[in-house]
């Protein structure tokens, strides 16, 4: 089975995206970000911003869903801050202070890491944004420790990323697709939902879970498509088509390590049909949720399994952007 194309003109879906507005307090934050940081273009906070209102679950009330998008995209910045810090960067120093802000917020010590303080600073700000504004969500007791639990998974696949990037022989499909789905914050997004689900129904919660696993698998894939060449260029190896052309013996590691070749490694890589198998992968778990009974009565997940196809199509469009 392959992915059809997307119906939705792309050059529609990136103008869409860059006259995104974004509400202020992402916005101040996004103009500091490129002030200590400039890694990443403000077009990424836009993307996310647009796209959250796809898969966001339905059960949200109308009245926090203007705040749950925002702060879902403020705590994109802060997973996206700590990815390029260990990935690109390979700081593991600043790395493992930062990730103690959300797994031992008492033992943060800014000494400790790499950057400057001005730096570090700011991951404190995002972090903090993000947890005090949990502080109105109706339900943020009940799952605020699977939310914990859930961003312990998303540090763990960066950290699982930096170990494959210093050590690309251990590089297996089976490793960056257990590992490397949660760094699509698919589950700390919807536990974030859940905090705003005043009417959800815990006896739905292991239905949502249970299909999240799916659509992470797709978001990942997503990702991996459109972004792997340029992971390529800063040193990250980690993405699904780089580890099959590695497992499969089409690339070498020697070729991975070398930082005069990189131009050359994508265009073998892209020369072969590895992509195509990550697309026929995706539409083969898009076909396979779309066919499933959902029993749940208080949030609509056939709505969500239909929003990842608007995801794709965002992933395909902005391939080169972001």
């Amino acid at each position: 089975m392959s992915v059809e194309s997307p119906a939705v003109d792309a050059q529609d879906l990136l103008e869409e995206v860059r006259t995104t507005s974004l509400p202020d307090q992402v916005a101040e934050l996004a103009d500091e970000y490129e002030r200590v940081c400039g890694e990443r273009d403000r077009f990424l906070w836009q993307w996310i911003y647009s796209l959250f209102p796809e898969f966001t679950l339905s059960s949200v009330h109308p009245d926090h869903a203007d705040h749950v998008r925002t702060q879902k995209t403020i705590l994109t910045m802060y997973v996206t801050i700590l990815d390029d810090i260990v990935e690109n960067d390979g700081d593991r120093d600043t790395f493992e202070e930062a990730r103690r802000l959300v797994q031992d917020p008492s033992a943060v010590d800014p000494s400790r890491a790499a950057v400057s303080e001005e730096y570090f600073s700011f991951i404190e700000r995002v972090w903090r944004e993000f947890e005090g504004g949990l502080t109105d969500a109706p339900r943020v007791e009940e799952f605020y420790d699977v939310f914990t639990y859930d961003m312990r998974q998303t540090l763990n696949a960066m950290d699982y990323s930096a170990v494959v990037n210093e050590n690309p022989r251990i590089a297996n499909l089976s490793g960056a697709e257990t590992y490397g789905a949660h760094n699509m914050v698919m589950f700390p997004y919807a536990a974030v939902d859940l905090m705003y689900s005043p009417e959800f129904e815990l006896a739905d919660y292991g239905t949502v879970r249970d299909l999240i696993w799916d659509l992470q698998e797709m978001a990942r894939i997503g990702n991996w498509l459109t972004t792997w060449e340029r992971e390529v260029r800063e040193g990250d190896y980690t993405a699904g088509i780089v580890v099959l052309a590695l497992q499969e013996g089409f690339v070498t590691p020697e070729e991975l390590e070398n930082p005069d070749g990189k131009a050359e490694l994508i265009d073998k890589i892209k020369a072969e049909q590895f992509e195509a198998r990550f697309r026929d992968r995706w539409a083969d778990i898009y076909q396979s949720v779309r066919d499933r009974e959902f029993d749940t009565d208080s949030v609509d997940l056939n709505a969500l399994v239909e929003g990842m196809e608007t995801v794709f199509q965002y992933h395909e469009a902005s391939r080169g952007h972001k």
